[in-house]
């Protein structure tokens, strides 16, 4: 696809929200920016092949930004978004979770909510079956520990336990990173990992779980199969 133009029938704009799903676009076109940019406030690029987020700046109102199931990988920079609280990141290529932590602590001062399901730097059963409930644990308490503001990480609230803590040992809690895999051992994607709550007034009433999950689907790229509703628990 050319990413210099954007299939027009693929895009979504309404109420200073902007989607752009499933086009295979390596890079966010920069058509879309010269349009919409300072109007967006809540952008979806899900399903898409993104490796880089060159052009994200020009978003700078942007508070919720949602780039599940794309191609993002370790070296991708974060460009500064002051305003940004919600940052979904499920099945990417994030493997060193201590980097990717300094780059967003720097870059989004604001985050609340934090979703990182299904990449290697997140050790659960998403993403490595040799991992369990007290790896994903110690993956919690440094998160937490970098992030001050953080509210929610995954599908999971913050305690005040967590909290508590976080602050006496996740400075001690890093995630060893991986190795590399290799290109025949790259295990298959899991696909349609979507954790967070409809919005920020619900973050008190939130019941979330990570793992596989059924979603509503209204219509292709709705947004009723992004989050998990507190009646379908």
């Amino acid at each position: 696809m050319e990413e210099s133009h954007v299939n027009s029938f693929a895009v979504s704009f309404e109420n200073n929200r902007l989607t752009y799903c499933g086009q295979d676009c390596q890079r966010i076109p920069p058509a879309l920016w010269k349009m919409y940019g300072d109007k967006v406030r809540y952008l979806d690029l899900s399903y898409n092949s993104i490796e880089t987020l060159k052009g994200l700046e020009q978003f700078p109102r942007l508070d919720e930004l949602i780039l599940d199931n794309n191609e993002i990988g370790d070296a991708v920079g974060f460009p500064p978004l002051p305003h940004l609280q919600t940052l979904s990141l499920n099945n990417n290529r994030i493997t060193d979770l201590e980097g990717f932590v300094n780059k967003i602590s720097e870059g989004f001062p604001s985050l609340s909510y934090l979703s990182l399901l299904s990449n290697k730097a997140c050790p659960n059963q998403l993403s490595d079956l040799d991992k369990d409930e007290s790896d994903y644990q110690r993956y919690r308490y440094f998160v937490i520990h970098k992030l001050s503001n953080l509210r929610f990480l995954d599908s999971r609230r913050v305690s005040t336990g967590e909290r508590e803590q976080a602050e006496k040992r996740g400075a001690f809690m890093r995630v060893r990173r991986p190795l590399p895999e290799t290109v025949e051992a790259r295990p298959e994607r899991t696909p349609r990992v979507r954790p967070l709550p409809v919005d920020f007034g619900a973050l008190g009433k939130h019941r979330g779980a990570y793992g596989k999950c059924n979603y509503k689907y209204t219509g292709k790229h709705s947004e009723g199969n992004r989050f998990i509703m507190n009646s379908d628990l």
